[in-house]
């Protein structure tokens, strides 16, 4: 028994900062103090505040360190493991009052949060399946095969609500009951965790801290259905999250927990990965299950549905990693626990990955009803640098922006698509004053365009004449009658396209368009960028009164475009400037400014 456990974020995000180097500083210093036999270090998965990585968390006192460098580690091990008192300057300041160290349960980022696909992040060590079984891994699995019927199981999944976090929303016990009712010689139950969108780390960070969830969730799914082989297709960028999963099946076979007779119940099912190479299109099911056969990532026509015929033409399951995060614990509580939570037809928590312009950068569970104030003021932090909020976007390339006028909307999957956005699987990507809401679509579009497999002329073709049309408007070329057109062209292609990608790839012009047509307006008619991003739009000015004539800006310039002699006010040659904003960082007097 250890009187101490050391818990270091392992996640994709604190490992790129450094806590690979942190535990092995640990592990030397606690060595060297004679802590070896007395101290624990546990490498865990994401805690969710990625903004304070690498993160550390000692037991039994839960003393939350953030932003822990190498060189901290000697001092934490012998002032709080040694002596037993904590480091003030590196515990998180949120949990410092004055009565002492608050828990981390009532700090405003995770006071709102209800865990249930994240419960074991954070907590135990995801290469240790017992760590898993402690925490009532795979307790659900056995109760299943020794005390459910598969239509049972079913009727569970369907009573909890329970809709696929991929960001379809389509109810996933519907899903497997169709499966079910198809009959066949084999049938599989598959993965999705080729998560693909800008700013998105939701399933990833599932993956990376609790890999045994999925596997068991699969198992249940595979005993509902009559399916006795399952694929999870995760995409290579993935390292961490590829390793673990494939630490987690071997010990899963061992355990005799995958493979066959599980329980002893004559139920046989096992797992295998495939690594997908990151094209975005392989998120649709269909190109999915294309790609797990061994051919090019592309989407078949619907009907017919997986369910009827899917991998290797037999009837199939696919749910992303999420949704297969919340299945035992439904399993565990019962349909009515997860039912009690979020709105009336959107139940249970959703997982977002938190970006862009806001303080806590990082990873959130919360109810679905929440508001979008909520998120983005109270758990979030709100917005850095006194800026003010202008937009959220959901369901990245695929979803819309949620503008300030609808800051109070519940989060819920109706709510979104009614205001032209989508849940998504899960990113959240606040924007403030600064950002171009024009560029921001033809962000998402260029990615859409890039992602496109080709297949069908409406998205190979249309997303990159919406993409030109984007562009030519960001140049100043942009016209009235570009507006009408633009508009146009989003609707035939989400009439026309043959799968979801491009069914939604307009969804960012039209939200834009539909919240903040002023701001197309102005590039257009005005030939001006309201926020000051649309390069072919801008132009520096001096001011002459505030200009002391230094020559700083004209020495940095690297296209000479700016004139004047020592101790005068210097001028910017607007047919010489490349408008890289040099001239305007340096600038120690404040006298440019971009217009």
């Amino acid at each position: 028994m250890y009187r101490s456990h050391v818990l270091v974020c392992g996640g994709t995000g604190c490992t790129s900062s450094g806590c690979p180097k942190i535990i092995e500083a640990l592990q030397t210093e606690i060595k060297k103090a004679g802590l070896k036999e007395e101290v624990s270090v546990v490498q865990t998965g994401c805690h969710g505040l990625c903004a304070l990585g690498p993160i550390m968390i000692v037991y039994p006192e839960a003393t939350f360190y953030a932003l822990v460098k190498p060189e901290d580690v000697p001092e934490i091990v012998s002032e709080h493991l040694l002596k037993g008192r904590i480091v003030n300057r590196l515990v998180y300041k949120e949990t410092v009052t004055e009565e002492g160290i608050k828990s981390l349960n009532d700090t405003d980022f995770y006071r709102k949060q209800h865990r249930i696909a994240l419960r074991n992040c954070g907590v135990i060590n995801p290469e240790n399946i017992d760590e898993y079984i402690a925490t009532d891994g795979y307790e659900a699995l056995g109760r299943v095969l020794t005390e459910y019927t598969p239509d049972q199981v079913i009727q569970t999944i369907l009573d909890s609500g329970l809709r696929g976090r991929g960001g379809g929303g389509f109810p996933t016990g519907m899903k497997w009951k169709l499966a079910k009712g198809n009959d066949a010689d084999q049938k599989y139950v598959c993965c999705n965790a080729d998560e693909g969108d800008p700013g998105a780390f939701m399933d990833r960070s599932v993956l990376e801290g609790d890999p045994h969830v999925v596997l068991e969730a699969m198992a249940i799914a595979g005993y509902a259905i009559g399916a006795s082989q399952g694929y999870i297709y995760v995409r290579a960028e993935y390292p961490i999250a590829v390793d673990r999963l494939k630490i987690a099946i071997a010990q899963a076979r061992e355990y005799g927990l995958l493979g066959k007779n599980i329980f002893n119940s004559g139920f046989d099912f096992d797992i295998d990965l495939r690594l997908g190479a990151g094209a975005f299109v392989c998120g649709e099911e269909t190109a999915l299950m294309t790609s797990i056969e061994g051919n090019r990532g592309e989407p078949r026509p619907r009907p017919p549905f997986p369910a009827q015929k899917g991998l290797f033409e037999k009837p199939t399951i696919l749910n992303n990693v999420e949704t297969y995060a919340n299945i035992p614990q439904i399993i565990l509580h019962g349909a009515e626990w997860f039912a009690s939570m979020g709105t009336e037809k959107s139940k249970g928590t959703k997982v977002f990955a938190l970006g862009g312009k806001i303080n806590n950068t990082g990873l959130v569970e919360i109810p679905m009803g929440t508001t979008l104030r909520e998120v983005i003021d109270e758990i979030g932090g709100g917005i850095p640098n006194g800026k003010k909020f202008k937009a959220a976007q959901t369901g990245g390339p695929s979803g819309g922006c949620i503008p300030m006028e609808h800051f109070d909307i519940p989060i819920d999957y109706d709510n979104l698509i009614g205001i032209g956005s989508m849940m998504g699987s899960g990113g959240l990507i606040v924007m403030d004053e600064d950002n171009c809401m024009v560029d921001i679509a033809k962000f998402f579009l260029e990615f859409t365009v890039d992602e496109s497999c080709g297949k069908c002329t409406p998205c190979r073709i249309g997303t990159k004449r919406l993409y030109e049309m984007l562009e030519k408007i960001t140049n100043g070329n942009g016209t009235l009658e570009d507006l009408d057109k633009l508009e146009e062209l989003c609707y035939y292609i989400k009439e026309n396209a043959l799968c979801g990608l491009g069914q939604t790839a307009p969804n960012p012009v039209l939200s834009t368009l539909r919240f903040f047509k002023d701001e197309y307006l102005s590039h257009v008619t005005d030939k001006k960028c309201p926020a000051g991003v649309c390069k072919a739009l801008l132009s520096y000015i001096i001011d002459a009164d505030k200009c002391k004539g230094c020559t700083l800006c004209a020495r940095i310039c690297p296209n000479g475009a700016i004139i004047g002699k020592v101790k005068e006010a210097h001028i910017i040659e607007q047919d010489k400037c490349i408008k890289c904003g040099a001239c305007m960082e340096k600038c120690r007097f404040g006298a440019i400014s971009k217009k």
